[in-house]
């Protein structure tokens, strides 16, 4: 579907010729920075335990499959893909979603430590 293409055409010229009056507040512009930095830190953290658990999974699948009798007839090449990159997607989200949540808790007692001093 979508927005017909006068619309659309509309609504951008209108936002370029009308300035915003909108000005961010230090307090608003600390929170995106912080928002943002908890972000990055989460995937970084999710990429790390992504790749650990890639080469985990990766090494004993591998092995199980040229050793036992039973992985060898019945996981082909799509099923050890799909058991290295489930585990590798799981810890990426579980990381990344408990580092985001504690660097978004570690902010929050910081503002409400600043809120005090005020």
């Amino acid at each position: 579907m979508g927005i017909p293409s006068e619309m659309r055409d509309f609504w951008a010229k209108r936002s370029q010729r009308e300035p915003v009056l909108l000005i961010a507040s230090p307090a608003e512009e600390r929170k995106v920075f912080n928002a943002k930095h908890c972000t990055q830190e989460g995937v970084r953290a999710g990429f790390k335990a992504a790749s650990i658990a890639c080469v985990v999974s990766a090494v004993p699948t591998l092995i199980a499959v040229r050793t036992v009798p039973w992985a060898k007839a019945n996981l082909n090449y799509t099923a050890q893909a799909l058991i290295i990159s489930a585990a590798s997607i799981a810890s990426y989200f579980i990381t990344a979603d408990k580092t985001i949540l504690e660097c978004a808790r570690r902010n929050a007692q910081f503002e409400q430590a600043l809120r005090r001093q005020d």
